[in-house]
């Protein structure tokens, strides 16, 4: 896959409303679960909390990844 490609589809995803619903929700349920876990669970809490941190390192990869292909890019300095 070129970097058109994934740009491309990138911004496909980024374009879907239901995209954002599904992302939300499951962001929200993954900090949810970790928040309200039996506070001696410390496995079942960083497990959650490693969802969380996934879900937005998705999304910001994601997003970074349409940002950097709006910029318009340098030539070599002369």
């Amino acid at each position: 896959m070129t970097e058109a490609e994934k740009v491309a589809q990138a911004r496909s995803l980024l374009d879907t409303p239901l995209f954002h619903v599904l992302w939300d929700e499951m962001e929200l349920a993954a900090v949810n679960a970790c928040i309200f876990a039996d506070p001696k669970d410390d496995v079942k809490r960083a497990a959650y909390a490693a969802e969380a941190r996934a879900i937005k390192n998705f999304r910001t990869k994601l997003n970074a990844l349409v940002s950097e292909a709006n910029q318009p890019r340098k030539g070599a300095p002369a």
